[in-house]
């Protein structure tokens, strides 16, 4: 049964949104940790053009998102839809994103820099091999391994304050979806693969990518598990994307699975078989496009992870779902079953998370979602009645603190 969190730790959320995070020097000696992901809607029509404006450092929007990290302060922070060229090597729009806008007090909050990134190569608007469409056209978007009309667009990034321990991480942007063990293939009605035997051979499980990226604070790794899975939509019958979602989400839930077995299928981008130690410790985070109980996803596919055995179930189901007084008021026509204080998304639907394992100590969580009468409104909703992509983003952003010893 889903609990909602205590009006004591709603007071709790508020009090340190509103004060400065203790670890902001980078002192490892600091109780707590905050873990974030944003999808910070830095997608555009053109290839380069988040570029253009990073270096430029007027938009508006920008100045928003960063003025929202500001705020809020994570430690790590999971961007999502932050273009790039596709393959990570070009971080100047990351550097200018840090010295123009972070770095820049944003209305009056104080700056913030995060020092270490990383910005993981995506299957968005790479051209596949195959005519994945069937359409006998290999063309961009249709055919590109993830949705995207150029590469690197709907990209993302992790930024830290803390040591990424680049050597040793993990992406599984080429396993492909067939290797999957009983993958939730799409088929006809007839009951055939709705993909030919050609495409499947090329066809990617991630429609960006899967990365593991050990996180060093002081003597503690904490492996950031990052993914951002295709929408559920936009599709037929076959329910073709909403399969492909559903199994993007398996991929990490068999990949921390307390049965070593149950991951020996995999194999990362460097070759290396199997998934994550058994007593590691770990931060799940994204836009996974699943909510819950609402939504048009497959077989509610996000509950493998919110019902995992590794998976802390105060974060997942109980009194610390991170929740927000902004969601809670916000006004929709659409039909809903779940809490409205859950949202994280203005369609509306819980779709960004953050989910910490089982060992790592919690002890708050929240959704940047500010009510109508706060003063930072302003980074929600404009003057027109706006409160998406114009303003700052469609999605909010999902914070958890951990406390390590």
């Amino acid at each position: 049964m889903k609990l909602l969190k205590t009006a004591a730790a709603i007071a709790v959320s508020v009090a340190l949104l509103a004060g400065c995070n203790s670890s902001d020097d980078n002192n490892t000696q600091s109780e707590t940790v905050r873990f974030a992901t944003y999808n910070i809607s830095f997608d555009r029509t053109e290839a380069g053009k988040i570029y253009e404006e990073l270096a430029a450092g007027e938009s508006q929007q920008i100045k928003h998102i960063a003025e929202v990290l500001q705020r809020t302060r994570p430690d790590v922070v999971f961007l999502t839809e932050f273009d790039h060229d596709g393959v990570g090597l070009n971080d100047q729009g990351v550097k200018d994103f840090n010295s123009k806008f972070l770095g820049q007090s944003q209305n009056g909050a104080e700056p913030i820099d995060y020092p270490y990134y990383y910005l993981a190569p995506t299957n968005t608007g790479l051209l596949a091999s195959k005519d994945l469409d069937g359409n006998g056209i290999i063309a961009l978007p249709n055919d590109a391994y993830g949705f995207g009309f150029y590469h690197g667009q709907y990209a993302f990034v992790v930024m830290s304050k803390y040591p990424l321990d680049t050597d040793n991480i993990r992406s599984f942007q080429k396993f492909l979806w067939k290797d999957m063990p009983n993958a939730a293939l799409p088929t006809t009605e007839s009951g055939d693969s709705y993909y030919s035997e050609e495409a499947l051979s090329d066809f990617r499980l991630s429609s960006k990518n899967h990365i593991d990226v050990p996180v060093k604070i002081g003597e503690h790794t904490v492996h950031l598990l990052g993914m951002h899975p295709t929408p559920p939509v936009f599709d037929g019958p076959e329910d073709r994307n909403g399969k492909r979602n559903h199994d993007e989400i398996r991929l990490f839930s068999d990949y921390i699975s307390d049965d070593v077995t149950q991951a020996y299928y995999l194999i990362d981008d460097k070759g290396t078989k199997g998934g994550l130690g058994i007593d590691a410790s770990f931060i799940i985070a994204g836009d996974f496009n699943a909510d819950p109980v609402d939504g048009d996803s497959y077989q509610y596919a996000i509950r493998q992870l919110l019902n995992h055995s590794r998976v802390s179930q105060e974060v997942a189901v109980g009194n610390y779902i991170p929740q927000s007084k902004g969601a809670a008021e916000y006004q929709t026509d659409k039909p809903y079953v779940g809490n409205p204080g859950d949202w994280t998304q203005l369609y509306p639907l819980r779709l960004d998370y953050v989910l910490p394992s089982n060992n790592l100590d919690v002890v708050d969580s929240g959704v940047y979602w500010e009510e109508k009468d706060s003063p930072q409104r302003y980074l929600f909703e404009n003057e027109a009645g706006e409160q998406g992509k114009s303003v700052s983003s469609d999605h909010r952003l999902v914070w958890v603190d951990i406390k390590l010893d």
